[in-house]
Order: structure tokens, then sequence, then C-alpha cells
């Protein structure tokens, strides 16, 4: 296969991914060359950018995530896409995601006492209760979308851990389709929660939303920019004013953050922390679905549950990619990167390096090591992946056992968040043999 310039521009386009995750292309790419050029051409709205070099390869992943000192999460932020504005690059730093060390282990300090071994068991009691209600609420009906009965359990979660009633968890949820779907027409604008359901406090962040997705000069409105959440950090700052003792939210006013620092790490808990277990879940599902005799397998072995999380996060990681910024002129991979240019790992051709996983299009719930990439390396590894891990370990074992003979509905394929961020799905329709 000869590849030109067009087919490699295909990694960056959203609507690759809206086909599903271009794994042949990958491989084909790896094959050639660690590392490629590629194009950033205008996305619908969007403008073209500068491009940035893909890094495919799993080792050079892993490189490129452990070495901050030369590949920063600073400089130009963790998005492909650059802010619209040097004020809105100034905003995204502040977050823990876009920050090296030091000052990102400092920040990571203030919010890793939620997880210790400790937290995460206290954790474990709600998130098995409501994994137990919410399957067996559906059990009589013999068909439901995983997605729809997947996507609260997060949301449930985070809503405990930052002390956000239950009454306003659905605007964690609108909040999160907003910002990762922001290149899919069904999420872009996401604003489902009814205002008569919410707190006083609720209602009166609503009053702050964005009337418009366009900015004076016709660009569309960066949805990560602090106007187009402006009532995310409205209610933060209104919630933060009483926090319950031992939140999260008390956690970060105790921590001595800035202004900004606090807007950003509640955003980085109310989108991050959701849409991991949102995406992966189902995804995953739908991959184990998808292979029958796998499926099988791990029902007669729930004690595998554990390493099919695994194989779940590695055939179906759910951020396709992170971006980096070059600090000085270096080399990877036989190219010659530019101080100043953007890199971009693709977790998702790394975890089907097959250098690294034998047979790796194939999926096997026992595979061991595995040694996926989906919840990053180095400094930046996911703060909440053991929580991720709980959660889908809780719900997969919910479903084995709750309904018997599981299948994917007839009809079409599911359809695919449209995104080159998020490999998401929209709904999956499954069926069960409905008991007694």
């Amino acid at each position: 296969m000869i590849l030109d310039q067009a087919q490699v521009n295909r990694i960056f386009l959203p609507a690759t991914y809206a086909e599903g995750v271009p794994y042949e292309l990958f491989r084909e790419l790896r094959s050639a060359a660690p590392v490629w050029w590629v194009e950033e051409p205008a996305v619908g709205p969007w403008p073209a950018g500068p491009g940035y070099w893909a890094v495919l390869r799993h080792a050079d992943v892993k490189h490129v995530l452990r070495s901050p000192d030369v590949f920063s999460s600073h400089l130009g932020a963790t998005q492909i896409r650059d802010p619209d504005s040097p004020a809105e690059l100034d905003f995204a730093r502040t977050m823990m995601l876009n920050q090296d060390p030091p000052d990102h282990a400092r920040l990571r300090r203030i919010v890793a006492g939620a997880f210790t071994p400790r937290a995460l068991r206290e954790l474990a009691v709600g998130i098995e209760h409501h994994t137990a209600t919410a399957v067996r609420e559906v059990r009589a009906h013999g068909e439901a979308d995983v997605v729809r009965l997947v996507a609260d359990l997060p949301v449930r979660t985070l809503a405990c851990i930052m002390g956000v009633p239950e009454q306003d968890r659905g605007l964690l949820q609108d909040w999160a389709n907003r910002v990762i779907g922001y290149q899919d027409a069904d999420y872009a604008h996401s604003g489902s929660v009814d205002p008569a359901a919410l707190t006083d406090t609720g209602r009166a962040a609503l009053a702050h939303r964005p009337t418009t997705w366009t900015a004076p000069d016709g660009r569309p409105v960066n949805p990560r920019s602090r106007a187009a959440l402006a009532d995310m950090f409205a209610y933060a700052h209104a919630l933060a004013e009483r926090p319950r003792p031992g939140s999260m939210l008390a956690r970060m006013r105790e921590g001595g953050l800035g202004t900004a620092e606090f807007e950003t790490m509640f955003f980085l808990f109310a989108v991050a922390g959701n849409e991991t277990v949102r995406n992966a879940l189902p995804g995953g599902l739908y991959s184990l679905l998808g292979h029958p005799e796998q499926y099988r397998l791990l029902r007669r072995r729930p004690e595998s549950v554990a390493s099919a999380v695994e194989e779940m996060l590695r055939y179906w990681p759910p951020v396709v990619d992170f971006r980096r910024t070059a600090t000085r002129d270096v080399e990877l991979g036989g190219r010659r990167i530019r101080r100043g240019e953007k890199v971009v790992v693709y977790h998702a051709s790394a975890n089907r390096d097959e250098t690294v996983f034998p047979d790796p299009d194939r999926f096997d719930v026992t595979r061991t090591p595995n040694d996926h990439v989906s919840f990053g390396y180095g400094p930046h590894f996911c703060v909440g992946a053991q929580l991720a891990r709980l959660q889908m370990t809780s719900m997969l074992g919910r479903l084995l056992t709750e309904l018997p003979e599981l299948t994917l509905a007839p009809g079409p394929a599911p359809a695919r968040l449209v995104s080159n961020f998020q490999n998401g799905l929209k709904h999956l329709h499954v069926r069960w043999r409905p008991r007694g």
C-alpha cells in the first residue's frame, strides 16, 4: 500500500472515527515508519491548523509520555487543536492535565487523597449498590441501551466524590457532552437537564450558560474555553462556598488553588472522570459480544473479569490520542522534530502494536501481560485509573451474572461518536433472556 498525505491525514479527521478507529491504517503506517507528519485541514467551521507529528508505536508513545522535559504538556496544552488565543492558552495551562513537573505534582497531590485504597473501598460500596440497582431495574425488560445504562454510573460516582447534590448530577453529563462531543451534532450543544429538577444552585448556574456558540469574528467558540463553560464555573464557585466536608471541592479549597486552577480542576473531574467509563465500558462490551467465544469463556470463568476489563481498555481505548509540544529540537523515530512543533501520541495505535501484543486484533479476555497505555504513562498516568477499573469491573460483573445470554440486538451497527479524541458509542442496544 502506497500512503499519500491525504491518507495519512485521515487519522486527524473526526469523520474517520464515526466509521471506527482506523486500525488498519495505523498498522500500515506503523509498518512503514514510527512517526508521521499529519496535516490539520479545516473541519466544518473549525479552521485549519499547522499540522503535527503523529507517534504510533508503543515504545515511542511511552517515551514521549515519560519525557516531559522534551515533550511538554504545558507549552501548548494537550489537545491537538490549538487554543484560539493567548488568553485561552494561559487558562488551559492552569489545568493539572496541562502541567509539567513540578507544578503538575503539586496539583496532583491535592486530589490524590480521593483515590487512596481506603477511599476506593468506601466508594466501592456505593458503586456496587448502584450497579446492582441499575441492572435489576432493566432485567425484566429483556433489552436495554447499554450506553444509557452505564452513563449514570460515573456521574453518580463523581457527584459523590465532588459533593455535587444528586439533583444536579445531570449537569455533569451535559457539560461532558458539550466538551467531549463538540464535533458531534448530537452532543455539541447538550442541554437536556430539566431546570425544575435542579437545586437552586443548579438553576442559578443555567443563567450563565452561553446563548451563542459563535464568536464575534464568526469562528466557533472553543468548547473548552472559559466563556463556553461559564455555567460550569459559576456552579463550581457557588457550590464551593459551602463544600461538603471531605469532598473533592473541600480538598480543592484547602489546597490553596488559584481561581483558574480551581475552575480547571473542577472541569477535569467533571469531564475526564466521566468520559473514561462512559466510553470504555460500552465499547468494551461491544467488543466482547462481537467475540461470542470470549463472552462464553468469561461466563464460565468469572474470575477473569479483571483481566477482561484490561482487554476492553486495550481493545477499545476511551482516549484516541493526546498532544505534547517539543521543548527543543529532537529526533524521534528517525524524524527531526523542531522546537515548538506539536507531537501527538496515539494510544489507539500503540495498543495494537504487534511488537508488544501478540495477535493484537484478537480480543482475548485472558490476555497477559497486557501493557496497554489507555490510562497514559509516566507522570500523567491517570490519577483515577483504579476508580475507573473499579466501576468497570462492578458493572461488567453484574451484566454477566444478571443478564443471561447477552447478545447484540439485531439492526444496524451502533452509532459512534464523531470525535478524533474520544472513542465512544452513542447507543448500544443489547438483548438477553429475561428470567421468570
